[in-house]
């Protein structure tokens, strides 16, 4: 791994962030955010909305990386979600026309919770379900399962320092595996591949190259600001921290490492931030093992996929008047086609319409 085309020299660090997601990319720029999905026919569908107003909590040190933290789960949860249900519009529409309806394959209790709650009520009670099964999920099996699991050998190990690090060192063994076994899934792959896709095309950008495909593929999957590092920050800190508590009884175990869960995301979020705008070799050292973690979250993408990811990032690096829209575009990013998913409209700005 070379680090010098990962820690570019002259790169110029940007705010811009993204996400991959379902045959797409997700572009989060200072105000808008861009949703981009290469649909069957091959075709690129943007939906681009406006960033909600950052609260005085994302300005305290360690607060704002809870609250981060927290945002993107939530948002992230809602891409991935929106991507989805682009893919089965179109597929729908391709397949059976555009009278092709939903309705006709809901059941009768779909039916009657969306005639009492109203689609939207479902959708996000679906969403927090979502949440909240995601949060229960990774807690139980990468923060409580592993203390449970070495209570057994405080027969046989002396010391509580040694226990933690066992501890730690399993729960980053857990989550190797569970990433390599996922990884080896066909949709896992290709959205593994738009997270390579993402990275480079961030890369290009920083380096003030034009944003081609040709351009894009030049540069490493890897980048110092990936939120796969974060996780890696998260694993090596909570193993740090939960060292220092010492080994009480299995209850006290669980519940410390429950609520010291904020602190953690808090302290893994400046390290992130920390190493997205410094090259020393401290950064570097502390970058390495969520650097060598995204070689298993990020594959080569091809072309087409550079294409989708560029189109995202160029669908916010507009002016504040462009307006926002939801549907086709073509390779200027222009809408040739407005489509709404789920019905809802996008946000216009300054009353404008495309």
């Amino acid at each position: 791994m070379d680090m010098s085309k990962i820690f570019l020299k002259d790169a110029c660090p940007t705010p811009i962030g993204g996400q991959a997601i379902l045959e797409g990319v997700m572009m989060r720029g200072t105000e808008r955010t861009a949703i981009a999905v290469r649909i069957p026919d091959g075709r690129i569908h943007i939906k681009t909305q406006k960033n909600g107003n950052a609260t005085r909590w994302m300005k305290i040190p360690i607060i704002r990386g809870v609250a981060s933290f927290i945002y993107s789960l939530v948002e992230g949860t809602k891409t991935l979600t929106y991507s989805a249900d682009v893919l089965e519009y179109y597929d729908r529409c391709l397949g059976e026309g555009e009278d092709a309806s939903q309705e006709k394959d809901a059941g009768k209790v779909e039916r009657w919770l969306t005639e009492k709650l109203g689609t939207q009520l479902i959708w996000k009670l679906m969403l927090a379900a979502s949440v909240v099964i995601a949060l229960a999920f990774s807690i139980g099996i990468f923060v409580l399962l592993p203390t449970a699991a070495i209570g057994w050998l405080k027969s046989y190990v002396s010391g509580a320092f040694l226990l933690n690090l066992i501890e730690g060192v399993l729960r980053i063994a857990m989550f190797l595996v569970y990433l390599s076994i996922i990884s080896r899934m066909e949709d896992i792959k290709r959205v593994f591949q738009y997270h390579g896709a993402e990275h480079k095309t961030i890369h290009c950008f920083e380096n003030g190259l034009e944003l081609t495909p040709e351009n894009a593929q030049s540069f490493y999957t890897l980048h110092p600001r990936c939120g796969t590092s974060f996780l890696m920050f998260v694993m090596i800190i909570s193993l740090v921290l939960f060292s220092l508590l010492g080994w009480p009884t299995l209850f006290w175990r669980l519940t410390s490492r429950i609520l010291l869960i904020p602190v953690v995301a808090g302290i893994s979020y400046e390290l992130l931030k920390w190493a997205g705008r410094s090259d020393n070799i401290v950064v570097r050292v502390l970058s390495l093992p969520g650097l060598y973690l995204q070689k298993i979250t990020t594959n080569e993408p091809d072309e087409k996929q550079l294409e989708v990811a560029i189109a995202s990032l160029k669908a916010v690096l507009v002016n504040s008047e462009t307006p926002y829209i939801e549907g086709i575009v073509d390779e200027n990013i222009n809408l040739t086609e407005e489509v709404r998913i789920g019905g809802i409209k996008p946000e216009k700005s300054h009353g404008e319409s495309r």
